[in-house]
């Protein structure tokens, strides 16, 4: 189901619980708000539509990414950029790392340490942010 961008700065700045099998639903609801979105957003994590889960998705090309609990275990080659994001108005800056790797869970809650690496990487980090309470 597509939900509503939360913009709640107070609810965004919680940090996120882990995430388990009986949140599928949540899953389902990120991808179908991301697809509905995609004209303007390239990532969502969980607290951006009402739920206090670590989860987020990526779009990657084509495909929509889930990661649920992510994070991330090794980073490197650090840089400045800009971003925006959906829930806030505006740009910020923040530093990010142009590679990183990240240990997850798929949506059907299997085990992922996968490297990242570019445009998707940044994406990854914003919504794990998003995951520990920091806005960007």
């Amino acid at each position: 189901m597509i939900k509503e961008i939360i913009h709640d700065q107070f609810f965004l700045a919680k940090k996120a619980q882990k995430a388990t099998p009986a949140d599928k639903q949540v899953i389902i609801d990120l991808l179908d708000t991301l697809r509905a979105n995609q004209a303007s957003c390239v990532g969502l994590a969980a607290n951006m539509i009402g739920s206090t889960k670590r989860i987020i998705v990526c779009q990657a090309g084509p495909l929509a990414l889930a990661l649920v609990n992510p994070e991330i275990i090794q980073k490197s080659e650090a840089y400045q950029t800009t971003e925006g994001c959906l829930s806030l108005s505006g740009q910020r800056k923040t530093t990010r790392y142009q590679k990183i790797t990240v240990r997850y869970w798929d949506q059907n809650f299997q085990e992922h340490t996968q490297k990242f690496s570019g445009f998707l990487a940044q994406i990854i980090q914003h919504e794990i942010d998003h995951c520990e309470g920091i806005l960007i």
